[in-house]
């Protein structure tokens, strides 16, 4: 059962967004992107307040390269739209599990950011989960 609401244009979106941001980390990473962004329409609060829809939560402004980027604006493949399906359906893993961001460094995770702890790494990427009470539902998400 879906744990957020989803049209196929909705699957199509998350499939693209997760191929473009981490296709290179095989399909565990873009299912842990996935993640994150089912994480910030659900928890609807920090910088994701607000976010009632995949499509709010891809486009939201600065919150995601690959839609500034042309490799967004491919086709969703069949495989895409299978992972995007997964975690609209309530896939969850760690690191990503409660995450509500990630990037790529060149280097090191860093232990913060944006005043969050760093909960792990997976290939390239680094994860961080909210602290303090403002998210705490991210918590209660899955």
């Amino acid at each position: 059962m879906a744990v957020v609401r989803a049209t196929e244009k909705d699957i199509d979106l998350l499939a693209r967004l997760l191929r473009a941001e981490a296709e290179g980390e095989g399909k565990l990473g873009m299912l842990l992107v996935g993640n994150v962004g089912i994480n910030r329409v659900r928890a609807n609060c920090s910088d994701f307040t607000g976010l009632r829809s995949i499509r709010d939560m891809v486009f939201q402004p600065h919150a995601f390269e690959a839609t500034i980027h042309g490799y967004f604006y491919q086709r969703a493949r069949e495989v895409d739209k299978r992972l995007a399906r997964r975690v609209i359906d309530g896939y969850s893993h760690w690191p990503a599990k409660y995450s509500l961001w990630y990037f790529r460094p060149e280097g090191d995770c860093p232990p913060t950011w944006y005043d969050q702890p760093l909960v792990g790494r997976y290939k390239l990427h680094c994860f961080y989960e909210p602290t303090g009470e403002e998210c705490e539902a991210v918590y209660h998400t899955f």
